[in-house]
């Protein structure tokens, strides 16, 4: 009984496998854009935030150093090893 359930497991596994095979490429190319497009609108708010920052007073360092913090939460990779 019991090998058989592995059996009907693996094979469920197969053919789960087998119908979502054909979506990957489409769902890695899309996946792929949004982090893209994610990572341009990140680097673009850094931008602004650094100049306004600037534009308050500070001085060039101090506003990188901390659009740099600022950009840290825009990190995909540095926030799912922080999730782990």
């Amino acid at each position: 009984m019991n090998k058989k359930v592995e059996e009907a497991r693996k094979s469920n596994s197969i053919e789960l496998f087998g119908a979502i095979l054909p979506f990957l490429p489409a769902l890695l190319l899309k996946s792929g854009w949004a982090f893209l497009r994610f990572k341009m609108e990140a680097k673009r708010g850094g931008d602004i935030f650094q100049k306004e920052l600037i534009n308050q007073g500070l001085d060039k360092t101090t506003a990188a150093r901390i659009t740099e913090i600022y950009l840290e939460g825009s990190n995909v990779f540095q926030s799912l090893v922080k999730m782990r």
